[in-house]
């Protein structure tokens, strides 16, 4: 078992001497049944750790059950209050807030104890961010030229996997790690793939020519014999790809074309589903081969799609430069 957060929590129990057994349950439930990436592990460990130790000195007395119990939403709100003193963002705020929500639900699902205070507590509110698509053009640039950053010594398959990576990005609308997680045999089934997203969840994405192309060049080219079930993407020690390697050409890119500091691997997604809405992609669909939960997430691009015509209309249209 991983555990990350084991010398903050060895730090800090004297806080809580009484939680103690809970927590660990908690851990292991997150790693076992959840099987909570680290990072989101270590992040959950943190706040609730952070929370409980602000229990402590806001209740004068080591936390424990009863104390969780019988908090009221001011008890709660104070917390949020605190962390706005240390001088989170709302963003960071929420995300802490979350992990205590997560903790208490954990608590509630197993009979350990309840508290429905927490429900009546709202999350700090967060300014939409809108994503932010990259033009047709400087998509197809940016993958045309990524491969002239590559490690001159290696450079051929080197630039080839980078061309490939890019081009399943903004082909498929695959989040970066995602596309980095595929093993060598997953696009053996035709003209789809299947591909495993957050928490899990599975989804079916069709796969264009040019993609499955870009990514057949690739293994051809690579001088490491890549197995079925072995890493798709792998670097130059034959190593599963890290997504720092493609975040740092699609930087060499950014800086070459001129183009703005969102023009990120992740923005190659964001530009799959504006363009593919552009072209008459009704919602529905693009929700599901973006792998969204909830199609409100997908709406959000309704207003990038009005948004970017606007920009094309006025880059574009002999009337607007008038």
């Amino acid at each position: 078992m991983y555990d990350p957060m084991a010398q903050t929590i060895k730090l800090d129990h004297i806080h809580y001497p009484a939680i103690m057994p809970i927590l660990n349950q908690w851990q292991d439930y997150l790693i076992s049944e959840r099987r909570a990436s680290k990072h989101t592990y270590s992040a959950y460990m943190r706040d609730v750790s952070k929370f409980l130790s602000f229990l402590c000195e806001y209740k004068g007395v080591a936390t424990d059950k009863k104390i969780l119990e019988n908090l009221k939403p001011s008890d709660f709100r104070s917390y949020l209050a605190a962390r706005r003193r240390d001088g989170l963002t709302p963003a960071s705020m929420a995300r802490s807030f979350s992990a205590v929500r997560s903790f208490y639900k954990y608590l509630r699902r197993m009979n350990i104890l309840e508290n429905d205070a927490i429900d009546a507590v709202s999350s700090p509110k967060l300014k939409r961010r809108m994503p932010r698509p990259i033009s047709e053009d400087d998509a197809k640039r940016s993958i045309n030229i990524v491969g002239d950053f590559a490690v001159p010594a290696v450079h051929n398959w080197v630039a080839l996997r980078d061309i490939a990576v890019l081009t399943l990005l903004y082909g498929c609308g695959l989040r970066i790690a995602e596309a980095l997680a595929l093993d060598f045999g997953d696009l053996d089934k035709g003209d789809v793939m299947i591909v495993k997203g957050k928490r899990n969840k599975e989804r079916i994405v069709p796969l264009l020519t040019a993609v499955t192309d870009a990514i057949d060049n690739y293994v051809r080219a690579c001088p490491i014999a890549i197995e079925k079930g072995d890493a798709l993407f792998i670097g130059v020690r034959g190593k599963r790809l890290n997504a720092r390697n493609i975040q740092l050409a699609m930087k060499k890119v950014r800086i070459a074309l001129g183009l703005p500091s969102t023009a990120t691997p992740h923005a190659l997604r964001h530009s799959f589903a504006t363009h593919l809405l552009t072209a008459g992609g009704d919602l529905r669909t693009i929700q599901e081969l973006l792998g969204h939960a909830d199609l409100s997430t997908t709406q959000h691009y309704t207003d990038v799609d009005t948004a970017y015509l606007m920009d094309v209309y006025n880059n574009a249209h002999p009337s607007a430069k008038k």
